[in-house]
């Protein structure tokens, strides 16, 4: 087993609701961010399987087969499972216990002030049905921080508040009972959303993604059909690319050229078409490692269950040891 690298700066806790094939804005918002962290961090990445069961916990169907998936796309982007174990939440049973301890350490009106829960509430029609699970989710998210003794979070904006009530939870609990779990902080992604092709939030139920897995032929179809500056119209006409949503992908994957096509733009020089074919050349040239990284896993399916197998192993020893110092601070078993 693979001991952990004392020369880090820190531990690290981050995963994924898993839920089939990654999309560009995954990408920017979370994984991007993990590749560069895991040489400076000791990583753990989790398969987020029961957090799934909050929202769609009458499905359960496709996971296993999503969390496959999920995982050949982490890889394929760059996470290498030697320096960065990946596990399935599921299979460390120690997170529901920590869970549980943890949902006596909060109350039901902080749940009910979640920012992030209230918008997700309201974005699937949820508001008479929420269930104890959804509404406590930021609390199962707590324990799969802390039991890794995490220091730091790397999240989107849209999660600080999750990372907050964690806070929260950490300092409580050594407050009463001993002082086991460090405050994580919140790392902020530099490019934490990235926006769908039609400018709103990136999303498979909006059918306005991007695939990592997509073939080059549908990344510039899916280019082409994106939304631009309506003022725009012709070759000719000044545009705004503040605006724009082929411009927001160019000044993140077209750095060497963004301010040349911002300023072709504006004085109109460079038509809509043209700009998004650019665009397609440099997500298509982007992703070609990564399509054949892929390629490769999708043909060694048992490579990828090893890699989960060992992960566990790996995330269980320490959460086998939090649980131990909690059971002797809190004076339990």
């Amino acid at each position: 087993m693979k001991v952990a690298d004392k020369n880090k700066k820190g531990r690290i806790l981050s995963g994924m609701r898993p839920t089939g094939r990654l999309h560009f804005g995954n990408y920017t918002g979370a994984l991007e961010n993990w590749v560069k962290l895991q040489k400076e961090y000791e990583n753990f990445h989790l398969v987020a399987d029961w957090h799934v069961l909050t929202t769609n916990y009458e499905n359960t169907r496709n996971i296993a087969n999503d969390t496959i998936d999920m995982v050949i796309d982490w890889i394929g982007a760059g996470i290498d499972p030697e320096e960065s174990p990946m596990f399935i939440q599921s299979k460390i049973k120690e997170h529901a216990e920590l869970h549980l301890i943890f949902s006596m350490l909060v109350t039901l009106n902080r749940l009910e002030r979640n920012p992030t829960v209230k918008e997700q509430i309201k974005e699937l029609h949820l508001e008479e049905k929420v269930s104890y699970g959804h509404l406590g989710y930021p609390v199962l998210q707590a324990a799969d921080i802390l039991i890794y003794k995490a220091n730091l979070v790397p999240v989107g904006e849209d999660q600080k508040p999750h990372v907050e009530i964690t806070r929260e939870i950490a300092r409580r609990f050594n407050n009463l009972h001993g002082e086991v779990f460090p405050i994580p902080e919140v790392k902020l992604t530099e490019f934490s959303r990235l926006p769908g092709t039609d400018g709103k939030r990136m999303s498979k139920s909006l059918g306005n993604i991007i695939l990592l897995t997509d073939e080059p032929a549908e990344i510039e179809r899916k280019i082409m059909s994106a939304i631009t500056d309506p003022q725009k119209i012709k070759l000719g006409d000044p545009g705004r690319p503040e605006i724009c949503v082929v411009y927001t992908y160019h000044s993140k994957f077209n750095t060497e050229e963004r301010d040349e096509i911002a300023a072709d733009c504006r004085s109109g020089a460079l038509g809509c078409v043209e700009c998004k074919k650019r665009l397609s050349k440099k997500l298509i040239d982007f992703m070609e490692p990564f399509r054949e990284n892929r390629a490769y896993f999708l043909e060694h399916l048992d490579e990828i269950k090893d890699i989960l197998l060992q992960g566990e192993k790996r995330a269980r020893e320490i959460a086998v040891k939090t649980m131990n110092d909690v059971h002797k601070t809190m004076n339990l078993g």
